[in-house]
This record gives structure tokens, C-alpha cells and sequence, in this order.
């Protein structure tokens, strides 16, 4: 899933590195604030802003400063073992101020806390809370639990949770661009993989609820919105599973019932008819699962982005097998000349790729690096093998690929990616995009920047009476691999 959205190329330590922190201060009034921040893709954002509204409901407001804070959270990321490495350095910061302040509660969420909740009790003495990504609803209990001086603990994983009649309270919004989980956890087993460990099987939210969210975001002024999910392809609700969801939910009885499957093609065209205005993008897609159906409905539509995230991990069809992918090389390039038969050219492709796996050869490294001169990624996200406790790859094979090798075809991918993105951005030099404004850019309070519809990062000179939200015309004149920079028409 993408770790950073104005960033094309991105090594193993930039995303480890990724968070994402309260930055609004809340009323005043509060009696207790709390301090959170985020880890890794943008499930465990989405997840942080869910979080935030139960506590919310309890009494807490924001503060943007840990150290004012009555309760911090971390929401982990148990990917990559820089990723822990970066939260157990965080804790050791918390830690300081804790010292002086003992009264302060910290927080583990998500993914490593489903991981290493007995190592995290045991071992990091200023762990007051540990709680998995399906128990956020009892957050408050846990807190009060831990304020009475036991260990508030809850690391169960369920089958039915979804979170869908929560509404989530965004956090450092642009107030343009939001997420929308449309499901959680994750039936595929790649074998070195730890979230169907973190986060359980797959569970699809109701759409009535998915639906109701896009409406009020675009009420509030939000243009754009991602559907979200480990595999938002496999998304499938029938009227069963909603029986089972409305026992704990407040969707209203009244609602209109929904008689058939809604698979996620069906998903995405109600969400584009939301509004034509409002933008939708969606990620992250299995190469196994992506259908036609949902290359047609992208189509279909001017306002469902033509950009997918199909991470194809490696280019070689053995390695593959031994990641447990369950598709081959053959498999993923049909895919992706559907995606260039069906959206054409334009559309943007991005992926994840994965360096120095298990046994892997040189030669299987020069398949990766074919498949991406074929594929023509505009970026893509890039890491080392990093073997992980548990995992079925740490259970069945060696990880006996030398460090400075990884090291080595890490970088060669990367300086490949590099070269492409490029040469994908030179093509748009001279064409006119339509760009969602959605702020003001990094480089300059001169020029503003937003994204086309195939995600690529825009930037141009202000003009007045431009705000964030509006939509514009820009024709590019320049780029470089991350960025296009143009001008109004």
C-alpha cells in the first residue's frame, strides 16, 4: 500500500521512517488529551483516525504535543524490522518524559502489538496498553483499566469488525483528500507476509456504510476519497454477512436492503455515483483478483482515478511461488496489458518490489528488473527481504541472501525505477491535466499542488481565488521522477 503520497521512489528506511501525527489542538474544554501517531501504509492512518473517535466519545481531545498528553498511542507497523526497531527508539523517548510525568499512559496499537504483546508487557516496562487492530472499541475500558494501575490488554482477532459505524475523526486533513476502509484483514498467505497474523481474515464492511461515509465527506468539502483494504479486489458483502454486522451496528433500520453480492467492482461504481465531482481512488489490488469488471467500471467512470497499485513483489515466476503469491510472471503481465488495453497509456501503475528474497538468483533478479521495463511503473516502493518471526518464508526457507547483495540489487531496482518514472513523466510534458487542488506546495507559498488522476504530484504557480478542493486545468512544461511541474490554462 502507498506509504507516502508525494514521494515515487521510496527505500525500505524512508518508509520505515513514515508517521503521521495529531497536529490540531482540540477544544479547550477537554478534560484529558491524547497523542497518537502512525506507522506504516495507510490502513494503520485510517485505523488512527477510528481510534480517535472512540476516544473522542470518552472525553479525549487532541494535542499535537506528547508531552502534554494524558494517554499516547503508537499504531505499529509489523512489516519490516526497521519499522519495530523505529517504535521500540519512540518508546525510549516516551520513556523520558514518563519519568517525570508517571501518571502519563502509553500505548501500543495495531500490528506489532498483535505481534509481540507478551514481549511488549515483558519487556518495555512503560508499555501500559497493548491492543490489536479488532479491539479499538474497547479503548476506554482498557485506559480506566490501566489508570487503576493494571495492564490493559486486548489483542483478540475477529471475524466480523469493521469498524463501519464508527465515524472516523481525520486527523492533519487537508480537508480535500480522505481515506475509507472498505475492509479488513487478509485471506492471502504470502509467505513473507505477517498481516494475516496482525490482522485476521478478510472481512468486507457493509456498503450502505462505505457509501454513507463518501456522502458525508463530500457534504464537508472532501474531493477526493481511497477506498482501502489489503486487497480491496476480494471485497464481497452479501445480505448474510450484513445480518451478522447490523447486530452490532447503528446503521438505520429503515435502510434500503441490498438483495445481491456487491463485489468491489459493484462497490466502486455506488461510490462514483456519489457525486461526478468527487474523485475516487482505491488500493491496494492483488494481481490474482483484479477482474475486467473493475478495469470497465474505471472506465465507465471519469471521477474513479486511472491509477492502480498492483505490487508485483518480484519478476520471476519461481521466486513468486516461494513468496506464495499464487500467480506467475505470465499471470501478472496479461494484467497488466488488460489494464493497457482497457485504460490505456495513461493510466498509472504502480508496485512493490522486494530485493534479495529467499534463494534468489541473479538471473531471477534480472526478471524483476525486465518485468519492470515492460511494465513501465510511474513508481513503486522498494525494499530489502527482511525476514519475519512467524512468517511461513522464516518457517520453511533460509534467508541466505548476503546483506550487501540485497543492498546491491535494492539499489539497482531502485536506479531502474528512477529512470522509468522519468521517462513515464516526460510523456505528460506538453499535455493538460485536470489536477485536485490540495494545498500549498512544499517548495514554494508561490505554487500549489495537487495530483492528476493518475496520482502523479502537480505543481504550479498560484493565481487568486484558487483554493484547495477546486479542480484545474494545468498544462506540463518540465519534470523530474516524482514530480510534474506545469501551468493554469
Amino acid at each position: 500500500m502507498d506509504l507516502i503520497k508525494d514521494i515515487d521512489i521510496i527505500s525500505a528506511e524512508e518508509a520505515a521512517s513514515c508517521e503521521v501525527k495529531v497536529s490540531e489542538e482540540g477544544s479547550k474544554t477537554a478534560e484529558k488529551k491524547l497523542y497518537i501517531e502512525s506507522y506504516g501504509c495507510q490502513m494503520n492512518f485510517s485505523d488512527s483516525e477510528i481510534v480517535t473517535s472512540i476516544m473522542k466519545k470518552d472525553g479525549f481531545d487532541t494535542t499535537s504535543n506528547f508531552e502534554d498528553a494524558d494517554v499516547v498511542f503508537i499504531n505499529t507497523c509489523s512489516i519490516r524490522e526497521k519499522a519495530e526497531q523505529t517504535v521500540r527508539n519512540r518508546l525510549q523517548n516516551f520513556n523520558k518524559i514518563k519519568r517525570q510525568k508517571p501518571e502519563m499512559l502509553i500505548g501500543i496499537l495495531g500490528c506489532m502489538a498483535e505481534r509481540l504483546k507478551a514481549q511488549l508487557l515483558e519487556e518495555e516496562k512503560i508499555v501500559d496498553i497493548v491492543v490489536g487492530p479488532d479491539a479499538y472499541r474497547d479503548l476506554p475500558a482498557l485506559v480506566k483499566q490501566a489508570e487503576d494501575g493494571s495492564k490493559g490488554v486486548n489483542t483478540f482477532l475477529s471475524r466480523e469488525e469493521t469498524y463501519g459505524d464508527i465515524s472516523p475523526i481525520r486527523l492533519n486533513s487537508n480537508g480535500v483528500t480522505a481515506f475509507i476502509s472498505i475492509m479488513r484483514g487478509c485471506d492471502n498467505m504470502c509467505s513473507f507476509c505477517v498481516v494475516p497474523f496482525t490482522r485476521g481474515r478478510e472481512r468486507s464492511r457493509d456498503p450502505h456504510s462505505i457509501v454513507a461515509e463518501a456522502q458525508e465527506l463530500f457534504k464537508n468539502g472532501y474531493r477526493e476519497v481511497t477506498l482501502l483494504g489489503q486487497n480491496v479486489d476480494s471485497y464481497k458483502w452479501s445480505p448474510e454477512q450484513n445480518n451478522k454486522a447490523r447486530l452490532n451496528s447503528t446503521l438505520a433500520k429503515d435502510e434500503e436492503s441490498v438483495s445481491e453480492i456487491v463485489n468491489f467492482a459493484n462497490l466502486l461504481e455506488m461510490v462514483a455515483k456519489v457525486d461526478s465531482k468527487l474523485r475516487v481512488r482505491f488500493s491496494t489490488s492483488h494481481p490474482k483478483d483484479i477482474t475486467d469488471e473493475v478495469l470497465h467500471t474505471m472506465k465507465k467512470y471519469d471521477n474513479i482515478c486511472k491509477y492502480i497499485h498492483l505490487p508485483a513483489q518480484s519478476g520471476n515466476t519461481r521466486v513468486l511461488e516461494l513468496m506464495n503469491r499464487t500467480y506467475d510472471r505470465e499471470w501478472y503481465l496479461n494484467r497488466v496489458d488488460a489494464i493497457r488495453e482497457i485504460l490505456g497509456e495513461e493510466c498509472g501503475i504502480s508496485s512493490d518490489m522486494i530485493a534479495g528474497f529467499c534463494t534468489e538468483t541473479e538471473e531471477e533478479h534480472e526478471d524483476t528488473l525486465s518485468l519492470m521495463d515492460y511494465v513501465k511503473y510511474d513508481f513503486s516502493y522498494m525494499f530489502m527481504y527482511s525476514e519475519r518471526p512467524g512468517t511461513l518464508a522464516a518457517k520453511k526457507f533460509e534467508d541466505d541472501i548476503p546483506e550487501p547483495i540485497k543492498k546491491r540489487r535494492l539499489q539497482e531496482i531502485i536506479a531502474r525505477q528512477k529512470e522509468i518514472s522519468i521517462e513515464r513523466n516526460k510523456l505528460d510534458i506538453g499535455k493538460t491535466v485536470e489536477v485536485l487542488i490540495e494545498g500549498t506546495s512544499k517548495r514554494s507559498e508561490e505554487q500549489l499542488q495537487g495530483r492528476n488522476s493518475a496520482n502523479k504530484v502537480v505543481i504550479f504557480d498560484r493565481k487568486e481565488g484558487l483554493e484547495k478542493g477546486q479542480y484545474v486545468h494545468v498544462k506540463i512544461n518540465d519534470c523530474s521522477a516524482a514530480t510534474l511541474f506545469g501551468e493554469l490554462v
